[in-house]
């Protein structure tokens, strides 16, 4: 498919240029693994790769900024406001709308997955502890899966039934990866993205991570409740880089280098012992750049000495 292909639908429509070029903005400011990561894309797969990180930003943005006088019905209606602007295609509605909308019907992105992310968005107005396994996993199908699902059309594979299962087990490896490095701030906005039965195998509760919050301190009831979480986050990462091969081979370091950094966190959580109540993990910039440069440069070969 050639660049012209890829083109926007609207060629020349300033409103939909802009709209792409703050996603690109809201991409590099909020999302740094994830944008490094798109550096390894083609120029013509990144416009539609932000597009979807601005629409997901943009729904983040109305559940978790921290402002007071914003009651949660106010966010309901906000969150609702956007889901029909998004359903009715009011473009000028929103800075975001425009480049999503416009990537959803390059690509042909079934409407059913932003639903499903919205619906997983409204989940967050309302629930701040999941009792099991699959009332989480029901909140992650939305929140996480449907992102790779929505990326597959965009990174192009060799078969997308067979690609799916892997691409929804990424997002919900990243996530999961998020969740473990973001107890103590998830805490501080009442939630709790653990299973509590899960937890409750170890002897933790709601209370007993209060308790660690307030003290900056991991109890060792905590530590082992979450080495479980993250002995069974390492097997999804390894699942997940199973279908690797199945994406197109422009994009795949791409893939390579946001699963290897992200799961790095993974890395860093443990090497601390897991203190998660007192810092955020994170890849240090050195190895980001290490990861960066070996994913750049398998990039170039793969879309120059492979035609």
């Amino acid at each position: 498919m050639t660049r012209t292909d890829l083109a926007p639908t609207r060629p020349g429509d300033p409103q939909l240029h802009r709209s792409y070029r703050h996603c690109r903005q809201l991409n590099a400011r909020h999302g740094k693994t994830f944008f490094l990561a798109t550096r390894m894309l083609a120029p013509d797969q990144r416009p539609a790769v932000h597009a979807l990180y601005g629409f997901a930003r943009r729904a983040d943005d109305i559940l978790d900024d921290f402002d007071p006088h914003r009651e949660p019905a106010e966010r309901a209606r906000q969150l609702d406001a956007l889901a029909a602007y998004f359903r009715d295609r009011n473009a000028d509605a929103d800075d975001v709308l425009p480049a999503v909308l416009d990537t959803a019907e390059r690509y042909r992105i079934p409407t059913a997955l932003f639903d499903a992310f919205l619906a997983s968005m409204r989940m967050d107005l309302t629930v701040t502890d999941y009792p099991d396994r699959g009332a989480l996993d029901t909140y992650i199908y939305g929140s996480a899966e449907v992102i790779g699902l929505q990326l597959l059309p965009v990174l192009g594979t060799t078969c997308t039934d067979e690609a799916a299962p892997y691409a929804a087990a990424l997002g919900k490896a990243f996530q999961l990866t998020n969740f473990l490095r973001d107890v103590g701030e998830d805490l501080l906005r009442d939630r709790v993205y653990l299973p509590a039965d899960e937890l409750a195998a170890f002897g933790v509760d709601r209370d007993l991570l209060h308790w660690c919050l307030a003290r900056q301190r991991t109890e060792p009831r905590i530590r082992k409740a979450l080495a479980a979480q993250h002995a069974l986050t390492r097997e999804i990462y390894r699942y997940a880089r199973g279908g690797i091969a199945l994406l197109h081979r422009r994009s795949r370091p791409c893939v390579t280098t946001a699963a290897t950094l992200y799961s790095e966190i993974l890395d860093r959580i443990e090497d601390s012992d897991f203190a998660v109540f007192d810092h955020r993990a994170t890849v240090p910039n050195r190895r980001r750049a290490q990861v960066g440069a070996t994913g750049l440069m398998r990039a170039w070969w793969a879309r120059h000495m492979n035609r």
